[in-house]
């Protein structure tokens, strides 16, 4: 290889692709050498002055405040064609590194490549583009205020870059049940998971290595084929299947008409009444009757529903005489998530 070619490709090495290592060894030759120079020059009030590094960045960098300077012919052409020439390229590579850096940690965590830092956050598992991207929207207008504001992350196979990139972690996988690659999910240590995808096999294959991986969580998972649900309830009681139900609502809405707006408004959280939840935090018995009547009037919430900690079944228009035990979920209809009840004036 000639000369001229094998200098090219050691100049392309250095400082096209350089390396941190690199600048910082070249900055230090600089100083060194500038140092060294101007001391040959006879700038003894340079050299030896506590301010040297300060004049020197001060000076290659073209800022020039006039406070310190050289005095000698020769120190003057040291500043001239070797020190500020130098000086501005060093200064203009590390900057370009820097921002090159920069640029690439963002764009890694826009195509999901990044380890997320985050613990008993919302995971999202799958994609099936504008119905997950819905998902993600109520799942950030729910987490308003509520005690816990938990971050939320979507796990993803497909093709596709961070729909959300300032408001949620993002990460994209090979395969829903590699641990190496969900681990920079967080699987373990989410608190809730939410498996969706366009497969109920996927589906059910992901929900067993999460529910393995993490029998803590809240696992729920949605299915078109109800019989899955089932049989994943056998092995899995810790996860929670949702079927669909627009069967069911097609015929309530043709026996009741506008049964279909009223599911819609309870469940839209951007608009109208919604239904939520809240842990019974008193420290003693109440009746159904005073907590209704107490909600109702504190905060114009109506109760509807209320479930043990250890079942899934729902108390739904309890009997007013009926006692709710502490610990139990209280299921209400608000305008708004109600973020804190004052147990002790009930």
């Amino acid at each position: 290889m000639p000369l001229f070619l094998r200098f090219k490709v050691l100049f392309v090495r250095l400082f096209i692709d350089v390396r941190w290592y690199a600048i910082i060894a070249a900055i230090g030759l600089y100083v060194v050498a500038t140092w060294i120079l101007l001391w040959l020059a006879g700038e003894d009030d340079l050299v030896a002055s506590r301010d040297f590094l300060y004049w020197l960045m001060v000076t290659a960098s073209t800022v020039g405040y006039g406070d310190l300077s050289p005095v000698t012919t020769f120190g003057k052409h040291v500043v001239g064609l070797f020190v500020v020439p130098f000086g501005l390229g060093i200064f203009g590579m590390t900057v370009g590194r820097l921002a090159a850096f920069v640029s690439h940690q963002w764009r890694k965590g826009v195509m999901g490549m990044k380890t997320l830092k985050f613990d008993r956050h919302i995971l999202v598992i799958g994609w099936i583009g504008n119905r997950t991207l819905h998902l993600l929207r109520l799942l950030q207008r729910e987490n308003t205020g509520t005690a816990d504001d938990r971050d939320i992350a979507l796990c993803v196979r497909a093709e596709i870059e961070n729909p959300l990139t300032e408001e949620m972690g993002f990460v994209r996988v090979k395969s829903f049940t590699d641990s190496e690659e969900m681990d920079r999910a967080g699987v373990h240590k989410a608190s809730c998971i939410i498996i969706d995808n366009p497969e109920d096999d996927v589906t059910m294959t992901v929900a067993l290595y999460c529910s393995k991986r993490n029998p803590d969580a809240h696992i729920i998972a949605y299915f078109k084929d109800e019989h899955l649900g089932a049989i994943l309830r056998e092995h899995c009681p810790n996860v929670e299947c949702m079927p669909s139900v627009s069967v069911e609502m097609m015929a309530k809405a043709a026996a009741d008409p506008g049964s279909s707006a009223l599911h819609q408004e309870l469940l839209d959280v951007d608009s109208g009444m919604t239904q939520y939840s809240i842990c019974m935090g008193a420290d003693r018995q109440l009746q159904v009757r005073d907590l209704f009547t107490a909600m109702k009037e504190a905060y114009d919430a109506i109760l509807i529903g209320v479930s043990r900690p250890d079942s899934r079944e729902i108390r739904l228009n309890p009997r007013l005489d009926e006692t709710i035990d502490p610990g139990e979920t209280i299921y209400y209809i608000a305008d708004e998530r109600i973020p804190s009840v004052d147990w002790s004036r009930i």
